[in-house]
C-alpha cells in the first residue's frame, strides 16, 4: 500500500470525515450493496484499518468501493452477492496510486472535528473499559488525557500518537501473554477467513491485514478498548 505521509489526508469532506474514517466506509459499502442491514465481517475491520495505517485516503476508499461494484454490476452472470469488503481492495489500492499521484495538496481545516465533552467522554469510556479489563495502568493514562481534553483539541495528532502508543503497550502485554494453543487457534480462524481472499490482494496488504486481525482479536476477547481517536463515532 502506499504510504502517503505523515499528515492525515486530504479527503472530502475535511476532518470531520477523516476521523469519520470508519463509520464512512461501512455505510459507503452499505450503500453500494444496497442493504443497508449488512454488517461487516472482523476481516473486514481489520481490512479499514490497514487502510488507515497506510493512510490511504477516504476518498480513495469510497472511490475503489464504487469502481469495484461498478465493475461487478456490469458482469452478465452475477452468482454470487458481494459479502466482503475485500472483493474492493485492489480497487481501492488502485484509486490510491492514482490519488497519490494526482492529488493537489488541500488546505486543512483548523476547526476541530468533535467538543472537548466529546473527547472527554470517549477517554473517560475507554479509561473505565480498561480498568474493567484489570488495566489500571493504561486506565490512569486515558483519564490524565480526559482531563486535559480541551488542550488536546489544539493537537489531535499528537493526541493520535500518544493512544496509538498505549494501545500497542496494551497489545504487546497480550501477545506475550499467549500460550502456544491459542496462538495457534487465532491463526487457525484467521486463515480461515482469510482463504477465499488471498489472490485479491498484495502480500504487503495480506501481512497488514493479518497483523491488525490478529491485534484486533487479542483486544476484543481481553475487553479492552480500541483507543485511536477513529473509533469516535
Amino acid at each position: 500500500m502506499p504510504d502517503l505521509g505523515a499528515e492525515p489526508p486530504a479527503v472530502s469532506g475535511g476532518i470531520q470525515n477523516y476521523f469519520n474514517y470508519f463509520t464512512e466506509i461501512e455505510e459507503h459499502f452499505q450503500q453500494a450493496r444496497g442493504t443497508g442491514l449488512f454488517l461487516l465481517s472482523p476481516v473486514d475491520w481489520a481490512l479499514i484499518e490497514s487502510w488507515k495505517e497506510a493512510k490511504v485516503p477516504l476518498e480513495a476508499v469510497l472511490r475503489g468501493i464504487d469502481a469495484a461494484f461498478e465493475k461487478w454490476r456490469s458482469r452478465k452472470s452475477k452468482i454470487q452477492m458481494v459479502n466482503s469488503l475485500t472483493y474492493c481492495a485492489q480497487a481501492v489500492l488502485l484509486e490510491a496510486q492514482r490519488m497519490a499521484g494526482t492529488a493537489q495538496p488541500r488546505a486543512r481545516e483548523t476547526a476541530p472535528p468533535f467538543s472537548a465533552g466529546d473527547l472527554r467522554a470517549y477517554l473517560e469510556g475507554n479509561a473505565e473499559q480498561a480498568l474493567r479489563a484489570g488495566r489500571a495502568d493504561i486506565a490512569e493514562a486515558l483519564q490524565r488525557l480526559a482531563a486535559a481534553s480541551e488542550e488536546h483539541l489544539g493537537s489531535l495528532e499528537e493526541l493520535e500518537q500518544r493512544l496509538t502508543a498505549l494501545e500497542e503497550k496494551m497489545v504487546a502485554g497480550l501477545k506475550a501473554a499467549q500460550s502456544e494453543e491459542e496462538l495457534f487457534e487465532a491463526r487457525r480462524e484467521m486463515e480461515r477467513q482469510l482463504r477465499p481472499y488471498r489472490g485479491k490482494m498484495t502480500a504487503e496488504q495480506l501481512a497488514m491485514l493479518e497483523r491488525q486481525y490478529l491485534e484486533r482479536r487479542l483486544l476484543e476477547q481481553a475487553g479492552l478498548p480500541r483507543l485511536s481517536l477513529f473509533y469516535m463515532r
